[in-house]
């Protein structure tokens, strides 16, 4: 072989030296690039030796495409790609943040604050196995995840993409990252990026820094704290997630004490880089460049964003649209002595390292043959089982000593009501089919009320209606109710709430149904929601189910009685949004559920 960078037997940093001297600098520009996959084309892929590509929210090849579908359309690109003078692969990325949400078919798990009332590390690697294998089905190589914020305000719009107020389940639950990565050789070098095989995806810890904390729970805002507690409380994570070779890294929206991430060179170098010994690539976020030209100290043009970003430790752009700009202002800034020659050169070596970490010069293309596993019965089982082991009891009967739950699968007849009871699109939340989800029948799964269809006796009449009304119990009669209610889908900005009551009347639902007949309340929601003690104190028991994806089985498993619950409260359950921010360490804690509350059943395992 002529060239030492196509050589598998060589080492990984000699091939990273060799393809460095032979590139020009607008291939190095083009391997900082990341793009949208609406705006790639052939001859951009070839000409301009692109680094990456992205799918946004949503964005695929048609409406309900199949993992085959993508793993086609992924092939195309690559193969565009391999065309250019030095056939440098392209990495592909996507949000597959509870499986990967947005292909049609593929398992959808609980978003990670369920995952974090488990408090279970094995479960959150095994996901992540099964995860990786359905995103590399679809021809993908990088998943922008896990999120290990530490959500210290539900008024959040991401709350639910953070396991926990608590660092320490944060820095637990990052066991998902040996899931989609492979788990690391003993002795292997500290920092060093590692991906085990085909199997295995490139993962990505985000959002470095505070991106849980900002004040108010404002998306991309301020985090106002000593450094002490930004490392205490956010930072500590991170080096969990380097200890097991996570490949990338991508920076937060967000500031702190008014500086912003993407700025932060004493963050993004001096401490991720240096201090923690990070040896993978630091990405932006989506237009994270453009973000520092908002009406900023930092200046008003992208040309002046793009230096400091980069200067600051910034390694892949992000773009996703105006690549040409782009590449155009990067060279220039190059040229011109702003932005040194030896940053680019150590941003390409990043990307080209977690490259040929992922065996991607050889092999580009997709593995048809893990097509089988997207949707297989083994990972809804998982997902399953991880909705089972997210689920926490709030309440079981009006008097502790009359439990009301387990539910008599053998009632006569049972009304289910409420918003959320038949809606998979609001059962999986947001970052599932698009951006912010959907409602109804967007991928396929079991919503609750299905579950419950398959749960109950063949005798068992259930009645559903949405909506009820006084008329829907004249001549009935229930045995119980089953009222699921929550929120519906969001994502970001776009879920900061700063009042956090249950949409869709739900407290109209509740009260009409309580004061007829005993029921049981299913909140289906990313985080803590109002509760007021009037309509707490007319339910019989009280379920919060988070954001539990396709597998509504797993919430029937529990209420029926064959499995325990096994879930404790993730953050803590607030009184009035008055309170906010609430935590334990408060002299004045005084919460509806305090954090790692919920009961059981006393169960020493499941019954037959």
């Amino acid at each position: 072989m002529d060239c030492i960078y196509k050589d598998p037997n060589q080492p990984t940093e000699a091939r990273i030296k060799d393809l460095l001297s032979r590139m020009s600098l607008r291939e190095k520009a083009g391997q900082m690039t990341q793009i949208e996959r609406s705006v790639a084309t052939p001859s951009v892929l070839k000409d301009l030796s692109l680094g990456s590509i992205l799918s946004s929210g949503g964005s695929g090849p048609f409406d309900k495409a199949l993992s085959a579908d993508w793993a086609d359309m992924v092939d195309g690109f690559q193969k565009s790609a391999l065309e250019s003078r030095l056939g440098i692969p392209l990495l592909y990325g996507i949000d597959a943040v509870h499986g990967n949400n947005s292909i049609y078919g593929a398992t959808i798990f609980p978003h990670n604050v369920g995952l974090g009332a488990t408090r279970d590390a094995d479960l959150a690697q095994r996901i992540g196995v099964a995860t990786a294998l359905e995103v590399r089905a679809s021809g993908i190589h990088y998943t922008f995840a896990p999120s290990v914020a530490v959500c210290r305000d539900p008024r959040w719009g991401r709350c639910y993409e953070s396991y926990s107020s608590d660092t320490d389940i944060v820095r637990k639950m990052t066991s998902i990252i040996t899931g989609l990565q492979g788990k690391p050789p003993p002795g292997h070098p500290k920092g060093y990026p590692f991906v085990a095989g085909r199997n295995n995806v490139v993962a990505c810890a985000k959002h470095f820094v505070g991106d849980g904390g900002t004040h108010k729970g404002i998306n991309e805002g301020n985090t106002i704290l000593s450094y002490e507690d930004l490392e205490r409380i956010h930072m500590t994570p991170y080096p969990d997630c380097i200890s097991q070779g996570v490949a990338t890294i991508m920076a937060s929206y967000s500031s702190w004490n008014g500086t912003q991430m993407h700025a932060h060179r004493l963050l993004l170098t001096d401490v991720l880089k240096v201090k923690l010994g990070f040896k993978g690539f630091l990405i932006s976020d989506w237009k994270g460049v453009d973000r520092l030209s908002k009406p900023n100290p930092l200046g008003s043009n992208y040309r002046t964003s793009l230096c400091i970003a980069v200067n600051a430790g910034i390694d892949m752009v992000m773009v996703p649209h105006g690549y040409s700009q782009f590449l155009e202002d990067l060279i220039d800034l190059v040229e011109s002595g702003e932005i040194p020659m030896a940053r680019i050169d150590d941003a390409v070596e990043r990307i080209l390292r977690v490259k040929f970490v992922a065996r991607l010069f050889e092999y580009p293309y997709s593995d048809r043959s893990l097509l089988d596993t997207v949707g297989c019965k083994l990972h809804r089982d998982l997902a399953r089982e991880a909705v089972r082991k997210s689920l926490v009891l709030l309440k079981n009967g009006k008097n502790p000593m009359k439990p009301f739950l387990p539910l008599d699968r053998k009632a006569k007849r049972v009304l289910v009501a409420g918003s959320n009871a038949d809606n998979l699109g609001y059962q999986c939340g947001g970052w599932t089919a698009t951006w912010c989800g959907a409602s109804g029948r967007i991928t396929i799964g079991t919503t609750v009320l299905e579950a419950i269809k398959e749960a109950v006796g063949d005798k068992t009449e259930v009645i559903y209606e949405q909506n009820p009304s006084p008329a829907t119990f004249e001549g009935q009669d229930f045995s119980y109710a089953i009222v699921v209610v929550g929120e519906g889908p969001y994502a970001e900005f776009t879920g900061d709430n700063s009042e956090l009551i249950i949409p869709f009347n739900a407290n109209d639902v509740i009260s009409l149904v309580t004061d007829r007949i005993p029921t049981l309340v299913i909140l289906i929601s990313g985080r803590p929601l109002v509760l007021e003690p009037w309509i707490l104190e007319k339910m019989d028991a009280l379920v919060a189910a988070w954001l539990p994806g396709s597998e509504g089985g797993g919430i029937t498993d529990v209420i029926f009685g064959d499995y325990d619950f096994e879930g404790r409260l993730p953050v803590t359950w607030f009184k009035s949004v008055e309170q906010l921010p609430i935590h334990p360490e408060d002299n004045s804690y005084d919460p509806l559920f305090p954090f790692g509350f919920g009961l059981t059943y006393n169960m020493k395992g499941p019954l037959n």
